[in-house]
C-alpha cells in the first residue's frame, strides 16, 4: 500500500508559477558555426515561482522547443509544497510520460534554487558538495567555410589558445557535411600537436551518416589518444546496440547519453553496454533531481557522468559528484560568440575568457542557486508569457 502524501504546511504552498520564452542576440554565429560578423538569436526559458509566504525560486535556460511540456508542467506545479521536489518528480515522469519530459527541468531547478533561499544555503551545500571549482573544458562551435574553425589547423590553433587560458581539455565538434575523412585528419592533426598535453574529445553530433563513418572516425582517437568520442553518427545517440558493437571494435571511450532522457531510458543504454561515460544534464533530464539520480546510478556502476553543456545548476550538481571530470564550457570559438547569454547581473559568467588561471570555473556559494537575473532584459526580450496562480 503507497504512503499517503502528507498536506504541505500552508506557507510553502506555491501559489504563483511564471514562464516566459525570451530571446537574446549571438553575435559571430550563425547556424551553431563559429563566423566573425554573423548576427544570431538564441530562445531560453526563464521561470518564476513564489509561494505563499513570499518565497521565490527563479532559473533561466532550456529552450523554445521545451514550451509545450513546460506549460504543463507550470499549471501542475501551482499547488505543490516548496520543498516536494521528489513527489513534483514523480508526477511529471507519470503525467508526461508520452513525452520526452524535458519542460520539467526548468521548473526542478527553480524548486531547488528555492529551498536554498529558504534554508540560507546554496544548492551545492543542499546537495553536499565538496568542491568549489570545477575544471573545464572548451567545447567548440561547428566548423564551417569562412568561419573561425573552417580547417584542421583552426581547430589546432584554437585549442593552442584555449590550453593558454587555463582549459585542461578541448572537444571538437567537426563540420556537418558528413566527410569522415575530413573529422578523421582533423583528429589526428590535433592528436599530434596537443596529446599529452590536454584531455582530447570529439562530438560529431550525430553528423556522420553510417557506422562504418564512426568507425573510421573512432579509429583515428584511437591513433591520436582522444579522451572520449561522443554521438558519433545518425542513429540520433540512441542505438544501445550499434554502439555496444562500436565499442568492441575502437579502444576510446565512447559518451553517449545526450539524447536519451532520463533515468530508466540511462540504466537501459547503461546494462546493455552502450557507452562507456554517462552524461547527464539539469536542463534536459528532469533537472538537478533527475540528473543527481543519474550520477548515482553511474556511481552505483562504477562510471563517470559527465555534464552536459555549462550553467549555474550543472555547477551546483557538479560540485556533489564525486564521478565527474569536466565541466563543459560550450560552444565557444575563436570569434568569441557565446551561446549562454548576458542576462546575469551578478557577474557570474560562461564566457570563454571567464576561466580561471588554474583551468577551473567557481560553484556559486550564495543561497539557492547563486546567481542574479536581469529580469528588466529578460522582460524586454520576451516573446511569449505564460502564469498560472492558485
Amino acid at each position: 500500500m503507497s504512503a499517503k502524501r502528507e498536506t504541505p504546511e500552508p506557507g510553502t504552498v506555491i501559489t504563483r508559477v511564471e514562464l516566459r520564452i525570451f530571446s537574446f542576440p549571438i553575435e559571430n554565429v550563425a547556424r551553431g558555426i563559429d563566423l566573425p560578423g554573423a548576427k544570431s538569436q538564441r530562445t531560453r526559458l526563464a521561470v518564476r515561482i513564489e509561494t505563499r509566504d513570499g518565497s521565490r525560486g527563479e532559473y533561466v535556460g532550456g529552450n523554445d522547443t521545451m514550451f509545450g511540456q513546460a506549460r504543463l508542467a507550470a499549471k501542475a506545479l501551482v499547488g505543490f509544497g516548496a520543498l516536494e521536489r521528489e513527489h513534483f518528480y514523480e508526477e511529471m515522469k507519470r503525467d508526461l510520460r508520452k513525452t520526452d519530459r524535458m519542460g520539467v527541468g526548468v521548473f526542478d531547478n527553480a524548486l531547488w534554487d528555492l529551498a536554498g533561499k529558504r534554508f540560507g544555503a546554496s544548492v551545492s551545500d543542499l546537495l553536499g558538495g565538496s568542491r568549489g571549482r570545477l575544471p573545464a573544458y572548451a567545447s567548440t562551435w561547428h566548423g564551417g567555410e569562412g568561419g573561425g574553425l573552417d580547417r584542421p589547423e583552426d581547430y589546432v590553433a584554437f585549442a593552442e589558445e584555449c590550453r593558454e587560458l587555463g582549459y585542461r581539455g578541448f572537444k571538437v565538434h567537426g563540420w556537418k557535411d558528413d566527410d569522415p575523412e575530413r573529422e578523421a585528419q582533423n583528429v589526428l592533426l590535433l592528436g599530434k600537436s596537443l596529446a599529452g598535453r590536454m584531455a582530447l574529445m570529439i562530438d560529431p553530433g550525430c553528423h556522420l551518416r553510417t557506422f562504418a563513418d564512426a568507425l573510421l572516425v573512432g579509429r583515428a582517437c584511437d591513433e591520436a589518444g582522444f579522451y572520449w568520442y561522443e554521438d558519433p553518427f545518425s542513429d540520433g545517440g540512441l542505438s544501445s546496440h550499434a554502439h555496444r558493437r562500436l565499442r568492441e571494435l575502437i579502444k576510446t571511450p565512447l559518451l553517449i547519453g545526450e539524447h536519451v532522457r532520463g533515468l530508466e531510458a540511462m540504466a537501459n543504454l547503461l546494462v546493455a553496454d552502450g557507452t562507456d561515460f554517462v552524461r547527464a544534464d539539469p536542463d534536459f533530464d528532469m533537472g538537478i533531481t533527475g540528473t543527481m539520480k543519474i550520477a548515482h546510478l553511474a556511481e552505483a556502476l562504477g562510471l563517470d557522468v559527465e555534464l552536459h553543456a555549462p550553467g549555474p545548476a550543472q555547477r551546483a550538481c557538479m560540485s556533489a559528484i564525486r564521478n565527474s571530470n569536466f565541466y563543459e564550457l560550450s560552444m565557444v570559438g575563436p570569434s568569441r560568440g557565446c551561446f549562454t547569454g548576458d542576462f546575469y547581473t551578478c557577474g557570474y559568467s560562461d564566457a570563454l575568457d571567464s576561466v580561471g588561471k588554474d583551468g577551473c570555473f567557481p560553484v556559486p556559494q550564495r543561497p539557492g542557486l547563486g546567481v542574479d537575473y536581469d529580469w528588466g532584459y529578460i522582460e524586454k526580450q520576451t516573446l511569449e508569457r505564460y502564469e498560472h496562480k492558485l
